[in-house]
């Protein structure tokens, strides 16, 4: 018969292994477990924090957050005030507002910051308009979009983000046709409503969000997708 302290045992092994898959399965069997489990995790946390965030110190936030025991969110705070991931910006915005609704797991309200964000990248007019012109894209500093991307990356267990979305995208031979209804942008040749018709939660398919001005059609996209932040090292 296993006990209680193997399986934590087990566990807290799985959590140091290098299948995310089984990683993010110990992650809700220890939060399972209760206040032990919890500890195990917070340890697990704290002991990875001069390592750069992976998708696993972002599930372990998220599920630790939203404990909503006062005192751990607290700690939390202590340890990473912003997050647990740097948000580095060329153009001094900042991410922080971003991560936090990323964190709660609001995918809805955090779409609408990244494209709130990207209108401020674009400067004062794009701001003011709300939405961004496929010209202005290109101008992006690739430290501002690689951030924007590895705040969805790392808070939706690796299935948001611009570089999942290109990821698909050049698979399908950069085929459009092919692609929308892949991240489930378009069902039968109609568009998927904007916002009902989304989905805002881990079910969605991989790439499904950022929506990335979406409804301003393929040029946005394709700009996008095509940023030298994809293409360089680091």
């Amino acid at each position: 018969m296993v006990s209680d302290s193997d399986t934590l045992v087990d566990l807290r092994n799985q959590l140091q292994g290098d299948s995310l898959k089984k990683q993010l399965s110990a992650v809700h069997e220890l939060l399972a477990l209760g206040q032990e489990g919890i500890e195990a995790l917070t340890a697990t946390l704290v002991g990875r924090k001069d390592e750069p965030p992976t998708i696993l110190d972002g599930k372990i936030f998220q599920v630790l957050y939203a404990t909503e025991q006062e005192n751990l969110r607290h700690s939390l705070a202590q340890h990473w005030p912003q997050g647990r991931m740097p948000t580095p910006s060329e153009q001094g915005v900042d991410y922080g507002p971003l991560q936090s609704l990323l964190i709660q797991q609001d995918f809805e309200e955090a779409d609408r910051m990244t494209l709130a964000k990207l209108c401020e990248l674009a400067g004062p007019t794009a701001v003011k308009r709300k939405w961004v012109y496929f010209t202005e894209v290109e101008q992006f500093p690739v430290e501002d979009l690689r951030t924007i991307d590895r705040l969805w990356l790392i808070y939706s267990e690796g299935k948001f983000g611009f570089s999942v979305q290109r990821r698909l995208w050049l698979s399908l031979g950069q085929n459009w046709d092919k692609f929308w209804p892949r991240i489930a942008w378009k069902d039968d040749n109609i568009w998927t409503r904007y916002p009902g018709g989304f989905i805002w939660d881990l079910s969605a398919p991989d790439g499904h969000l950022p929506l990335s001005n979406q409804l301003r059609g393929v040029r946005m996209m394709a700009a996008l997708l095509a940023h030298p932040a994809w293409s360089e090292e680091g």
